[in-house]
């Protein structure tokens, strides 16, 4: 197996399409081309994480966080990201980043905060804009119900809890073929009018190139008439944070110490309690203050996230408690989703979750 065919493992739980235009996601070192040897699975890439992979003859290193954020002017080792690259390359270890790909994913960081909280009801909290785009074509009647299927099966058609989802009505195509066209149908010099089907169908943005080549792989046409449109409608699968609901409501109290014994957080830093049951709980891994005020829109009861700031927590206004656990242990569960998932869909390799525990932060 090759690197490359376990990003494309890696694409299908988190498109690198809905990482943030800040993040620096994807093969950071390395070949896509190399063949790996076994595969570590850490939070962040540190030189004893190298050192790890070293040891357990692990040639590729699947890191959440990216281990370079931006560009490096020099590699003489006296950062620690420079120590890591540089040992990385001299051991041909590559390292893989796939950081808030995963945290926009449905399926992902913050969807496992609510595993471990039991939260049921689950949904985005902050939807990401221009996920969705719709294709319209044009075909012969006797060759729609084929271009759907092959639509259907490379990944459109699919609204929320429902797939195979198109809209199509009859109309009158027209063309005319220059001297150097090879029409399917009609004759060169001469207008060409039959019936036709307009076909419309929906699909995630990260899927184009895949519905355009079915497309065109499906269609008779020699040049195939197509309109793509990128709609505002809201995404229920890809975004950040994620709102979902207690079984049974808590006391304020008693569900703070949970969150703290769950995520097993040095401490929890919180606003002030407002004497009402906690049972609407919003989420989001790593630092989140800028949802904040998704959370109240939300109508949450708290908004448990990392990285507030003394003032940040004055934006509660008394309308819900802001939690902050701390950003590793918001995101420590992260490398035993990637691990899990990896294991299913390569189960004959090795892929080992990494021993090191590499919050920066400790508590006395």
């Amino acid at each position: 197996m090759k690197i490359k065919q376990v990003i494309e493992h890696l694409d299908s739980l988190s498109p690198l399409h809905y990482a943030e235009d800040f993040d620096n996601v994807g093969l950071l070192v390395g070949s896509a081309e190399t063949k790996v040897t076994g595969i570590l699975v850490t939070l962040d890439t540190l030189e004893s994480v190298v050192d790890e992979a070293i040891d357990k003859n692990c040639n590729l290193i699947v890191s959440f966080h990216p281990i370079v954020f931006k560009g490096l002017k020099k590699f003489n080792g006296q950062t620690y990201v420079e120590r890591v690259i540089q040992k990385a390359i001299k051991y041909d270890i590559a390292i893989f980043a796939i950081h808030t790909a995963l945290d926009n994913a449905r399926n992902g960081v913050n969807d496992m905060i609510c595993e471990q909280l039991d939260l049921i009801n689950r949904q985005v909290l902050i939807p990401q804009k221009a996920t969705i785009k719709k294709l319209t074509t044009y075909a012969p009647e006797n060759e729609v119900d084929q271009i759907k299927q092959a639509l259907f099966k490379a990944g459109a058609g699919t609204i929320g809890n429902y797939e195979h989802c198109s809209f199509t009505t009859s109309g009158i195509g027209s063309f005319k073929p220059l001297e150097t066209a090879n029409p399917t149908v009609g004759s060169i010099g001469a207008t060409h009018s039959d019936k036709e089907i307009q076909l419309q169908v929906t699909y995630p943005t990260h899927l184009e190139s895949t519905i355009l080549s079915a497309l065109f792989t499906t269609h008779s046409y020699e040049e195939v008439a197509y309109e793509i449109l990128t709609l505002e409608n809201t995404n229920q699968h890809i975004g950040m944070g994620m709102l979902g609901t207690l079984k049974e409501p808590m006391l304020e109290s008693d569900f703070l110490h949970h969150i703290k014994q769950t995520f097993n957080a040095g401490c929890v830093r919180h606003s002030k309690l407002l004497n009402k049951p906690i049972q609407k709980v919003a989420v989001l891994g790593g630092s989140g203050s800028y949802a904040i005020k998704a959370a109240i829109r939300a109508k949450a009861d708290i908004f448990i996230t990392a990285d507030m700031k003394y003032h940040q927590f004055y934006e509660a206004e008394e309308q819900l408690i802001i939690a902050d656990i701390g950003h590793y242990e918001s995101e420590q569960f992260t490398k035993n989703l990637i691990v899990s998932y990896l294991r299913k869909k390569i189960s004959n390799f090795a892929i080992i979750l990494s021993d090191i525990n590499t919050n920066p932060i400790q508590y006395i």
